[in-house]
């Protein structure tokens, strides 16, 4: 199941967290299992207003094996207030369906764009790019060189002594 918006035990998520203090209201739940709370506008025992929160209890609570992608973008979205509602089922199918479709077009793009590229090869409208072998590092200008230069070539990182000779002196 993709989402669920609501719960069954929504009124005794109420009583019981009423009970223990904060009320947390359960809104919905992902197909990673991923439950979404609101917690309304309240006040404490003292008498201050707490503000009111949109919490994801992970359906992996160990926080090293979080992964990107392990809360929905649409839920996401609703946590970080970009968004007023929490997603419905609909929505989240409707959005899974279009993300694969452009998958699909972006696979097919491709494989156009290749054949495409293989015919202009192939008619000569494009040169092909051009296989070079490059020894050494591209920052090492001296790199296989005995001559000196009076051009600094090297960095802090690289530098070599003698690679460099002041101008006017010559070895």
């Amino acid at each position: 199941m993709i989402g669920q918006s609501g719960s069954k035990n929504q009124s005794h998520d109420r009583i019981n967290a009423g009970t223990f203090g904060v009320v947390k209201e359960h809104v919905g739940t992902d197909h990673l299992g991923n439950k979404y709370y609101y917690v309304p506008e309240q006040k404490s025992w003292t008498g201050r207003v707490i503000r009111p929160k949109r919490l994801v209890e992970a359906a992996n609570p160990n926080e090293f094996e979080y992964m990107e992608g392990s809360i929905p973008s649409e839920w996401d979205a609703w946590i970080r207030g970009r968004r007023k509602q929490p997603p419905t089922i609909e929505e989240l199918l409707q959005n899974e369906r279009y993300r694969e479709q452009i998958k699909i077009r972006a696979v097919e793009a491709e494989e156009k764009d290749k054949a495409l590229q293989a015919k202009e090869y192939e008619e000569g409208l494009v040169a092909r790019p051009a296989q070079t072998q490059v020894k050494g590092h591209a920052s090492a200008t001296q790199f296989g060189k005995t001559e000196f230069s009076e051009d600094p070539v090297s960095t802090a990182n690289t530098f070599q002594p003698g690679s460099w000779t002041p101008p006017g002196s010559k070895k």
